[in-house]
């Protein structure tokens, strides 16, 4: 299985080759999967590598995100 680094380098490979025009291209994902993308899915790529860089980073999302509001009233 490929480290985190390399899966995030083959991810914006990919993601630069379709930038770049080709039709579509296949690598494999963090669970060994071959995934192919083309032109059409080059947000769910683009989210793909998104998340890969936030796991490089350690970072977690949390979950659940409370907004709070007011109208100045007390």
């Amino acid at each position: 299985m490929a480290s985190l680094a390399e899966q995030l380098t083959e991810a914006r490979t990919a993601y630069h080759r379709l930038q770049l025009g080709e039709l579509a291209v296949e690598f494999k994902d963090g669970n060994g999967e071959h995934v192919v993308y083309n032109r059409a899915s080059l947000p769910r790529l683009a989210a793909y590598i998104n998340e890969l860089e936030r796991q490089a980073m350690g970072g977690n999302r949390p979950s659940t995100v409370h907004f709070q509001t007011s109208k100045g009233l007390n």
